[in-house]
C-alpha cells in the first residue's frame, strides 16, 4: 500500500513541509482553480508538480504528484446537455496531458450537483476534538424549509419531517445561513461555489433524469474516456457517493457493490476502476466494505481509508466522522483484504501491485483546532490516522504474522 496525502495546493494550510514530516510517499492533488469542463494544460500540471516538489526553503521535497483527485466531470456531462460533448473532448485531452506528465491514477465522481454533503463541518466531540457530521434531521430542515424544495417533506419519514419543522422554527437567520453554507460547501477549493438558486436550477433539471438514465450517462462518459485511459496506461477510479443515499431527490448511482459491479461490467476495461472509500461507503450500514475489496479488488485503483459512525441502522441517516479505527468499518479486515489483493497482483506480475491509499479526513485535534485547515483535512488528525493505519499494515505484513497463518 503506497502512502499518499491529499494537498489542495499553495493555499492549503497543511504544507508540503508538513507532508514531508508525516513521511508520506506521494501526493494526491488537483487543479481546483481550473473551471470544470476546461482542459488541464501541460503548463498548469507542471506548475503543480513544481509546487509539490519543493519545500518552503526551496529545497527539493522528493515528493511527486501521483494521484489526481479529482479531474471533475461537469454537470453538462452528467445531464448530457449544453457543452457536454466538448467537455468530454477536454477530459480526453486532460488525460493525454496527465499521461505526458507521468501521472497515472485519476479519481473522479459522478455525484449530481454537490460533491460531498455535511450539515456540520466542526461538530464538537466529548473530548474537545471536532469532526464533520451529517445530521439527517438538520438536512431535512434545510431541504424542506430553507431550500424549500417542492414535495420535499413527503420524502422523509413523518417523524423526521416533524422534528425538522421544529428545528427550522428555532433557527434564526444566522443559523439558517450557516446550515445552508455547510450543505452546499461541496468540494474544498473547487471553482464552483453554488448558491441556493444554483442548486434549485440544477434540481429542476435533474428532476427529469431517472436513476437508469443517470447511470446510462455515466456509462456513455466511460465508453468515451476509459478506452483513452486504457491506451495510455492510466487508471480511472470512480469515488462513491457521499453520503451513499438519495439527497434532495438527487439519485445516487455509485453507492453499493451492485452499483459498481454494473458499471464495471458495462465498460469492462481494467482502466475503468474504483476508488474504494471506506468512509463514504461506510455511511450506509448495509455495505460490506472488506467483502467489496475481496470481490472487486482487481479494479480498485485508489483507497480512501477513513471511518464513520452511523447513528442509526437506517440506510439514510445521521453519521459523523470517527477515528480511523473507531467507526463501523473493520479497518483491520479491510487492510487485510487489500494486502491479499496486492499479493495476487504481484503473483500475476501486475505493475500496479502497490495500491495508493491516503488517510482520508480526520478529526481536528491539538493544534488543528487553531489552524483551521480545509474541513476534514487537518494535519495532526490525519497524521494520527495514518499512524494507526501504518500500524495495522506493518503488523499484518510482518513475517511473524505470516508464520501464524
Amino acid at each position: 500500500m503506497r502512502q499518499t496525502w491529499r494537498w489542495f495546493g499553495p493555499k492549503d494550510l497543511v504544507s508540503v513541509d508538513d507532508m514531508m514530516q508525516a513521511g508520506v510517499e506521494g501526493v494526491v492533488s488537483a487543479l481546483h482553480h481550473v473551471p470544470t469542463g476546461a482542459v488541464w494544460t501541460p503548463q498548469e500540471i507542471a506548475q503543480r508538480q513544481a509546487e509539490i516538489g519543493r519545500m518552503r526553503d526551496g529545497s527539493a521535497s522528493g515528493l511527486a504528484w501521483e494521484v489526481v483527485e479529482s479531474l471533475p466531470v461537469s454537470e453538462d456531462i452528467k445531464k448530457q446537455q449544453g457543452d457536454w460533448r466538448a467537455h468530454i473532448d477536454a477530459y480526453k485531452q486532460s488525460l493525454h496531458n496527465l499521461h505526458a506528465a507521468g501521472i497515472k491514477v485519476i479519481c473522479y465522481n459522478f455525484m449530481p450537483v454537490l460533491d460531498w454533503t455535511r450539515t456540520d463541518l466542526a461538530w464538537r466531540l466529548p473530548n474537545g476534538a471536532t469532526c464533520m457530521r451529517f445530521d439527517y434531521t438538520d438536512f431535512a430542515a434545510f431541504d424542506i424549509h430553507i431550500l424549500a424544495r417542492p414535495g420535499a417533506a413527503e420524502e422523509y419519514p413523518a417523524e423526521i419531517a416533524a422534528e425538522a419543522a421544529a428545528r427550522a422554527a428555532r433557527m434564526n437567520e444566522t443559523a439558517r445561513g450557516a446550515l445552508a453554507r455547510n450543505v452546499v460547501f461541496g468540494l474544498p477549493g473547487a471553482a464552483e461555489n453554488f448558491t441556493l438558486e444554483d442548486v434549485r436550477a440544477h434540481l429542476a433539471e435533474y428532476s427529469r433524469i431517472t436513476p437508469q438514465r443517470l447511470r446510462a450517462h455515466l456509462v456513455d462518459f466511460l465508453s468515451e474516456v476509459a478506452p483513452v485511459a486504457q491506451a495510455l496506461g492510466l487508471r480511472l477510479c470512480c469515488h462513491p457517493d457521499d453520503p451513499p443515499f438519495t439527497l434532495m431527490g438527487l439519485h445516487r448511482i455509485m453507492s453499493t457493490e451492485a452499483d459498481y459491479s454494473a458499471v464495471m461490467a458495462a465498460v469492462d476495461l481494467p482502466a475503468n476502476g474504483i476508488t474504494l472509500c471506506s468512509g463514504s461507503l461506510g455511511a450506509r450500514p448495509d455495505n460490506d466494505i472488506p467483502g467489496m475489496m475481496d470481490r472487486l479488488g482487481s479494479r480498485v485503483h485508489f483507497l480512501h481509508l477513513r471511518n464513520v459512525l452511523c447513528e442509526t441502522d437506517s440506510i439514510a441517516g445521521s453519521f459523523h466522522e470517527a477515528e480511523h479505527l473507531g467507526g463501523g468499518t473493520d479497518m483491520v479486515a479491510l487492510i487485510a483484504a487489500v494486502l491479499r489483493e496486492e499479493a495476487r497482483r504481484r503473483d500475476a506480475g501486475r505493475a500496479d501491485c502497490d495500491i495508493p491509499m491516503r488517510p482520508d479526513h480526520g478529526q481536528d485535534i491539538l493544534d488543528d483546532l487553531g489552524r483551521k485547515a480545509q474541513p476534514g483535512y487537518p494535519a495532526i488528525g490525519r497524521l494520527k490516522g495514518l499512524a494507526e493505519l501504518r500500524g495495522i499494515m506493518t503488523a499484518l505484513s510482518h513475517p511473524v504474522e505470516g508464520l501464524r497463518r
